[in-house]
């Protein structure tokens, strides 16, 4: 018996300290990420994150101890080779879950969860962001963590396996180790308090990287894939009456005269681009980019302007549909709800818009987005990496952005035009790999962002000497900023989610600077406000010309969430269950979990 009993807390401890190497390798590889790593930070990232540890080692020992109740009968050979396709399949899995953590949290800033499988239904454009040195060094890292962790394995579990006896009393034994496996039940519930096993419990600091490399990868990633479906009833902030009535107040918009008019026509062309990982700071440099700068200067500027997400799929859907993005969902992935959405190019085209066209150099399939621009948005003519040839697909995600904004230029300035029309670009080169021909910046990304910049400042300057410009409005909006750039802040504070928009173009009346806050989701009913379309369908969306309205900037990162407005600012953490930080209004809090709690029920009514 004493044999199986240590074997049981063997096999238990040997999976606790797997996570705990996987913890010390992910604290030590991006300790810059949390202002640098001491010893005592070590010690308490692995004390306070064994709740998750034990949890997911409870998880893992539940069959190997149902094997070693079944070894009293079988011979230690037979069960040494059960064991070992178990712990191979096993600790294969948490290697790849491991060193694929450690190569994507400085992309993302938190772990990878269910939302991963999602984009792996294209493989090609889930993995263009890595370069082939991080691809085949995380190959190779796979392989030997998983021959570290295996022959660690054989030395210490499958060596006491291969020297089991038969016990002298078979039933007594079975009758403990059944006990022993059904107290697995406590580390996996995480006791008998009426709180279960969640993220939360390994939170201990103020510094949000001390407590993502606390949590436990693995657990991360079975637990994003027990949450519900059933969004009306998550984040139940305050009783739904109560909430709604909060919402109800914070998007109220009085009809105002007083709402000045920017442009010269009600209904000029339109030209939306979306820039990938556009961030205020780099937008607004001159060096980096000139182009940018010196539209924001020659139009409308929205100074104090937000991303509602850190994704593209969940950013289109702000900028598109006057929606705010849900930290542990996108909506993207239920085309049945991304269908009852309202969408700036639909109403556009009811209300006389003929020509709906979308120029991506990517995979337009990517991440359920087609679903969304043609079923949604009613965006019968894509342009993606298929309309281009071979030739033309010179990067891991596809054209790159200076042969699609040409595409895109040629077909508005040559092809004949039903006016007035939407057109809609896009762009991708400043994803990551920032794969560019341009080497003027030490890093990458601002290399990325030059190399774009230049794009549009040629795609400008050639309208301008055609007679649309002076019928033609055009949009910059990033789909989000830059979560890997800079490095050294939490990925939960306003600079990450800080963009630019700018209104340019021959319509645009006299440049303008609007300092009132507001996020993506604001774009639609301040657009068709100005187009004078009614925007009623677009509940989460503000006129943000509108002087008598609630102007503020919602955000949502990983199962977090922000507002901030004239007379303050909120950032809670739902993993946490507490505020990160706040100055000013103290309402801020219950405001901002009231619409954070609508968006949910709004989700959920979909």
């Amino acid at each position: 018996m004493k044999q199986r009993i240590l074997l049981f807390v063997t096999i238990f401890l040997y999976f606790v300290l797997v996570f705990l190497i996987g913890k010390v390798l992910f604290a030590l590889i991006h300790s810059s990420m949390g202002g640098g790593i001491s010893v005592s930070n070590v010690f308490n990232i692995l004390y306070h994150g064994l709740p998750l540890d034990f949890s997911m080692s409870g998880y893992l020992t539940a069959l190997p101890a149902l094997i070693l109740i079944a070894s009293i009968w079988l011979k230690p050979a037979l069960t040494a080779k059960i064991y070992n396709v178990y712990f191979f399949i096993i600790l294969f899995v948490i290697a790849i879950i491991t060193i694929v953590d450690i190569v994507v949290y400085p992309f993302w800033g938190f772990h990878f969860d269910s939302t991963v499988f999602l984009y792996l239904q294209k493989p090609k454009e889930t993995f263009a962001s890595a370069t082939p040195a991080q691809m085949i060094l995380g190959t190779l890292s796979i392989i030997v963590f998983t021959a570290v962790i295996f022959i660690g394995y054989i030395y210490i579990i499958r060596k006491q396996v291969l020297n089991l006896t038969v016990p002298k009393s078979l039933w007594q034994t079975s009758i403990v180790l059944l006990l022993l496996t059904g107290f697995l039940f406590l580390p996996i519930r995480g006791g008998v308090t009426v709180s279960t096993m969640n993220v939360g419990k390994v939170y201990f600091s103020d510094n949000m990287f001390l407590n993502h490399a606390a949590i436990n990868p693995h657990f991360n990633l079975m637990y994003s894939f027990t949450k519900s479906d059933n969004f009306g009833s998550q984040y139940q902030f305050y009783d739904k009456e109560e909430a709604s009535a909060i919402f109800e107040k914070l998007s109220y918009q009085p009809q105002s005269d007083s709402i000045p008019k920017l442009l010269r026509i009600e209904k000029p062309n339109i030209i939306l681009f979306m820039l990938e990982s556009f961030s205020a700071d780099v937008s607004s440099d001159s060096i980096i980019a000139p182009n940018m700068y010196r539209f924001a200067k020659e139009g409308i500027s929205f100074t104090n302007f937000y991303a509602n997400s850190f994704r593209t799929d969940r950013g289109l859907v702000s900028i598109l549909s006057g929606y705010p993005a849900h930290p542990t969902v996108a909506i993207m992935k239920y085309p049945q709800k991304t269908g009852t959405l309202p969408t700036i190019p639909r109403v556009l085209k009811e209300n006389g818009y003929n020509d709906l066209s979308l120029y991506y150099g990517g995979d337009a399939d990517f991440a359920n987005m087609r679903s969304y621009f043609v079923g949604a948005c009613a965006i019968s003519e894509i342009i993606s990496d298929k309309s281009f040839p071979l030739s033309d697909q010179l990067t891991k995600w596809g054209v790159p952005d200076k042969i699609v904004i040409e595409r895109a230029y040629n077909d508005i300035t040559t092809k004949e035009q039903t006016e007035p029309f939407f057109k809609s670009v896009l762009t991708l080169s400043s994803h990551e790999p920032f794969d560019v021909p341009t080497d003027k910046f030490n890093e990458p990304y601002l290399n990325a962002i030059n190399y774009t910049d230049e794009c549009l400042g040629s795609f400008v300057d050639g309208l301008k000497t055609t007679s649309l410009w002076d019928n033609t409005l055009i949009i910059f909006i990033p789909d989000h900023a830059m979560q890997s750039y800079p490095q050294g802040i939490n990925n939960s504070d306003p600079q990450r989610f800080h963009i630019p928009m700018i209104w340019l173009g021959g319509v645009v009346k006299e440049p303008v600077v609007v300092a009132d806050y507001g996020s993506q989701n604001d774009l639609a009913a301040t657009l068709l406000s100005q187009l004078d379309v009614d925007r009623s369908k677009f509940t989460f969306s503000k006129d943000m010309l509108n002087p008598d309205a609630n102007k503020l900037a919602f955000y949502s990162y990983h199962n977090g969430f922000s507002m901030i407005d004239t007379t303050g600012v909120i950032i809670y953490d739902n993993d946490k269950q507490s505020i990160l930080h706040q100055e000013g209004n103290p309402e801020l809090e219950k405001e901002a979990k009231a619409y954070f709690q609508n968006m949910y029920i709004d989700l959920g009514n979909r």
